[in-house]
């Protein structure tokens, strides 16, 4: 167990990009891989590291974001100490895209004066990575560091580890400072503090555009990936859903993909990740896609570097294709094919 450590994930950031995907929802609560979403990764790192105390500020389009988590059981959150804490922010403004919001910290500051750990742990909420964060702090205090950023090949990740009373400052201050987040902190070159950078050396990516979505959603399917990224000793941990196994019809074909529990396959799937309750009809091909939960497409449809969002229907012998550096998306809960206007 780790007690020094406090999980502080920002989920107010909104990225453009992503607009497709996050009209109804925070990027926080974009579904990935097939049964987990985008904040899965982070939150999961943190509980395998031993935080047991985690606080998420949210902004927008939070619903999404709480029913997925719900009182944090699946994450062994649900504690009479400590545990999951939600905190939305209601004045933001909605283009800020910063990491770890001073004003929204400062909001519910006296969260921070209650918390007993000594050390905060600030994260995204959009990079997929699987971590120990034990090793991090180790060498932060064996450094002597002010604030540490975690950095892939020099690049930051938008994690930072600071001790609570230098974060509680930054807060109270931040008016005279200027500082709005971690990120203004770090990138000031008259800052007073002693930076330190910590070099992650896995498997990550940072999810802000929609070829990166799509790009890191494929990396799932190279096996050195999958590896680095669902270790059985570090789990990624999601919402458990009780449905059966998917069934597959005689003549159905599936290469190279991810397929989660509660579907019909009757067609062909080939390079791609199909999440819960999906039904894919006879003679329908699917390539190179992401076909998100309880999608149906009928019959004889073609779909090739396509991403369909939730709850959307495909009509017989609807096709779509696309370049695999600009993939179409297929909003939630609409319908494309015959009538639909397509």
């Amino acid at each position: 167990m780790n007690k020094q450590l406090l999980g502080v994930i920002d989920a107010t950031t909104v990225h453009d990009d992503l607009h497709e995907l996050s009209i109804h929802r925070s990027v926080a609560a974009i579904p990935f891989g097939g049964r987990y979403r985008l904040i899965d990764f982070i939150l999961s790192n943190m509980v395998n590291s031993g935080i047991q105390s985690v606080a998420i500020f949210p902004k927008f389009q939070y619903r999404s974001l709480m029913d997925h988590l719900g009182s944090g059981r699946n994450w062994d959150l649900n504690r009479k100490r400590d545990g999951l804490f939600f905190f939305p922010a209601p004045n933001l403004d909605k283009h800020y895209t910063g990491i770890g919001t001073l004003d929204h910290f400062a909001d519910n500051i006296d969260f921070f004066e209650r918390s007993t750990q000594e050390y905060a742990l600030i994260a995204n909420s959009y990079t997929v990575f699987n971590m120990d964060f034990q090793p991090l702090l180790d060498w932060h205090i064996k450094s002597g560091c002010d604030i540490t950023e975690v950095q892939k090949a020099g690049k930051s990740m938008g994690i930072y580890l600071v001790k609570k009373t230098l974060l509680m400052d930054l807060i109270v201050t931040r008016n005279e400072t200027g500082y709005s987040n971690m990120k203004d902190v770090v990138t000031d070159h008259d800052s007073q503090f002693h930076l330190c950078y910590y070099n992650f050396e896995g498997y990550a990516s940072m999810v802000d555009t929609i070829e990166q979505y799509f790009n890191t959603s494929m990396d799932l399917l190279k096996p050195e990936v999958w590896k680095e990224l669902f270790l059985k000793e570090r789990p990624i941990l999601t919402k458990v859903k009780d449905e059966p196994p998917t069934r597959y019809d005689i003549d159905a074909s599936v290469r190279n993909s991810m397929v989660a529990n509660g579907g019909m396959i009757e067609g062909t799937v080939e390079n791609s990740i199909i999440a819960r309750g999906v039904k894919i009809g006879k003679g329908t091909v699917i390539r190179n896609c992401i076909i998100m939960q309880k999608t149906q497409i009928k019959e004889n449809c073609i779909l090739d570097s396509v991403i369909v969002d939730k709850d959307a229907r495909i009509e017989d012998g609807t096709v779509i294709t696309a370049p695999a550096d600009s993939p179409a998306v297929i909003r939630k809960g609409s319908v494309q094919g015959v009538g639909s206007g397509l």
